[in-house]
């Protein structure tokens, strides 16, 4: 089935504002509360979206440039995102919420008139173009989860997290081989209850003995590194299935650390 990249574009501007309206209300010294990813403030995740908004713009629009850029972004070391949070870590807040916007509106504008399948430079293996945007959507909702959790908020789940669960699913070998680990050859079947009576989202072989059953919005949590697989009521079945919760990730990278379990584990 063809990607839709205008659905596509039209969840990212929805994600965006929702997003957008739980900034918008802060003071000053809000901004700078602590999230739950260690050492990152509210400003630091608004910044982190900002900055690789940015950089998937000079992907799309000028490849030569954006290599040497990544290049060298990429000699810092793994830990990059950190070096570029503490560039702009005394950016006034004002100033950090227009960037976003007009990083952000910048990318709906350029992805637009794109053919979904336009292959893409990025920190790493090149990506299509739909893939790119899918990538943005899961930051902003996994950021936004950041945000909201530093100010106690809660939000309801959406439809949209189709996208993002099925970027979780897609990504199941890079998972292992990020952690140095051989690829299962077992598959594992995903059902998901959706959001808004959109009924059950399913991949994977309905025969596979190994299966992560759940609601879909704890499975994008999971799958982002935004909740530990025991703080959810997830159920995971089979060992592949459960070695995968251990360690998914949906974004590009290293390992991530992932977030230790508020539930007790012994």
């Amino acid at each position: 089935m063809a990607v839709d990249l205008q659905e596509l574009l039209a969840d990212l501007q929805a994600e965006t504002a929702d997003l957008e309206s739980r900034l918008e209300p802060l003071t000053d010294d809000i901004w700078e509360w602590p999230t739950p990813a260690a050492g990152w403030r509210i400003r630091d995740q608004i910044s982190h979206l900002a900055y690789f908004d940015e950089a998937a713009v000079l992907a799309a629009t000028d490849s030569a440039r954006f290599l040497l850029e990544a290049e060298e972004l990429m000699e810092l070391g793994y830990g990059f995102p950190d070096l570029v949070a503490r560039r702009y870590s005394k950016m006034a807040p004002c100033d950090l919420l227009n960037w976003f916007k007009s990083s952000r509106r910048q990318l709906l504008e350029v992805f637009a008139d794109m053919d979904p399948k336009t292959r893409l430079a990025w920190y790493g293996p090149q990506m299509s173009a739909a893939s790119s945007v899918t990538a943005r959507l899961m930051e902003t909702w996994a950021h936004g989860q950041d945000v909201v959790d530093a100010l106690g908020l809660e939000r309801e789940a959406t439809n949209r997290l189709r996208h993002i669960a099925h970027l979780g699913v897609s990504t199941f070998g890079f998972a292992f081989e990020a952690h140095s680990r051989a690829v299962p050859v077992a598959q594992v079947r995903v059902e998901l209850t959706a959001p808004q009576g959109g009924g059950l989202w399913t991949w994977g072989p309905a025969q596979s003995d190994d299966r992560v059953i759940g609601r879909a919005e704890e499975f994008c949590l999971v799958v982002t590194q935004r909740r530990h697989v025991l703080d959810t009521e997830l159920e995971v079945i089979g060992p592949v299935a459960t070695e995968w919760m251990s360690i998914a990730q949906a974004f590009a990278g290293p390992a991530g650390p992932g977030r230790k379990p508020d539930r007790p584990t012994g």
